[in-house]
């Protein structure tokens, strides 16, 4: 028998033995010394070992991202971008399509446009209707309705920059008036 098939071999009866002898340990030693782990012991994987205890949860990170859109829901609701522009990078974009043309640029576009073109809307009503996340990226949806008279679905991507998501683009459909 060679060396690597009698190795297996002890390692499979020290395994075994360690199982049926109700003797499991976190490690078992076989005749040459070597350490072998126990089968039913788990080592850490590489996702474990670089995130604690400490680390945000997926649930955090979903309730960090909620707390983002609301600025802007709540600002479209008001009518006013100072409420919602905490929630935007500086960098941010807007986009969607405005007379069959694609209309958008910077940011400062949606803030001017609430700021002179909306009015106060209390009956508002928005939901997020999905978010996913993965790592420091997300995207979100919303679908408001009754925002100045409008209907919008608005679709956005988000970054976690130096700790706090951040909105970077905002792609938007306007739904006829019913």
């Amino acid at each position: 028998m060679d060396a690597f098939t009698e190795m297996n071999r002890r390692r499979i009866i020290v395994s075994v033995g360690a199982l049926m002898t109700g003797v499991a340990t976190a490690s078992s030693t076989t005749s040459v010394g070597q350490q072998l782990p126990h089968p039913g012991a788990s080592e850490k994987t590489a996702h474990e070992r670089n995130h604690d205890i400490a680390d945000p949860t997926y649930v955090d990170e979903y309730n960090a991202i909620v707390a983002v859109l609301s600025q802007y829901n709540d600002g479209g609701k008001k009518a006013d971008s100072a409420v919602m522009k905490p929630a935007f990078s500086d960098k941010a974009t807007i986009f969607g399509i405005e007379d069959g043309k694609l209309a958008g640029g910077p940011i400062q576009g949606l803030f001017d446009t609430i700021d002179s073109a909306f009015r106060p809307s209390p009956e508002a009503k928005a939901a997020v209707v999905r978010i996913d996340i993965v790592g420091t990226a997300a995207s979100a949806r919303i679908d408001t309705d009754n925002i100045s008279g409008y209907r919008f679905t608005d679709f956005f991507n988000m970054l976690k920059v130096d700790g706090k998501w951040t909105v970077v683009s905002k792609i938007y459909h306007t739904h006829p008036n019913a």
